[in-house]
């Protein structure tokens, strides 16, 4: 059986998806050992996020070649925007921030710096370059939510809910029809444009975990 494009991808991108997941803030989530600060500081930043990335989603739909892979982006968009905002804000709220509060965060450099290319490549680069581009997102985030939940201790039990939310087979299902989504649409490309593919894959894995040693020092711009 031929290798998946997705598989060569993951199998590249090693270095950068271990880097994730030894880093202190992920680990800190696992053991419980992360301050609330940081953590706090990331659900913010994460809000700002998820509203670049529901215009991401919506620039997917818009561009899908199909009605099918439409219709799931659109409802992906819906969910996002209606469903996982709303739960984003009820998670905040148990820490104390307030929507006032989400609604006031101003993207950190990092920030600034993944969402710009993401809306970027979806504007700009080809439908299969936006699906490479998205799918760090997803896969990273359902990996490092499974490799916690194998090994979640009982101080951990302060981010359980976190941990439970991108372990669930829910979410590894999401990862999962993005991965085959790739695969489908790199069946058949010649090699100069699976490398158009690989460098979106790459910068989004870069900047995803970019993104936690961002949340770490609670980065914000120097002047």
């Amino acid at each position: 059986m031929a290798e998946r494009f997705t598989e060569r991808l993951r199998q590249k991108a090693a270095g950068i998806w271990e880097a994730q997941h030894q880093h202190p803030f992920v680990r800190g989530i696992g053991d419980g050992t992360l301050s609330l600060e940081r953590f706090k500081f990331w659900l913010r930043q994460d809000y700002v996020f998820l509203i670049e990335y529901a215009r991401l989603l919506a620039l997917a739909a818009a561009r899908s070649p199909d009605l099918e892979t439409m219709t799931r982006f659109a409802t992906l968009l819906k969910e996002t925007v209606e469903t996982e905002m709303n739960l984003h804000r009820a998670y905040a709220a148990e820490f104390g921030i307030s929507r006032e509060e989400l609604e006031r965060e101003l993207p950190a450099p990092t920030t600034r710096g993944y969402t710009d290319f993401l809306l970027r490549v979806a504007a700009t680069g080809d439908f299969a370059e936006l699906a490479a581009a998205l799918l760090p997102c997803m896969w990273a985030f359902s990996e490092i939510g499974q490799r916690l939940a194998a090994q979640l201790a009982p101080s951990g039990k302060r981010y359980a809910k976190w941990i439970a939310m991108y372990s669930s087979r829910e979410f590894a299902e999401l990862a999962q029809w993005c991965c085959d989504l790739l695969d489908s649409l790199a069946a058949g490309l010649p090699e100069r444009d699976l490398r158009k593919l690989e460098a979106a894959f790459f910068t989004s894995s870069r900047y995803e975990s970019q993104f936690w040693e961002m949340a770490w020092k609670m980065e914000r711009w120097p002047i």
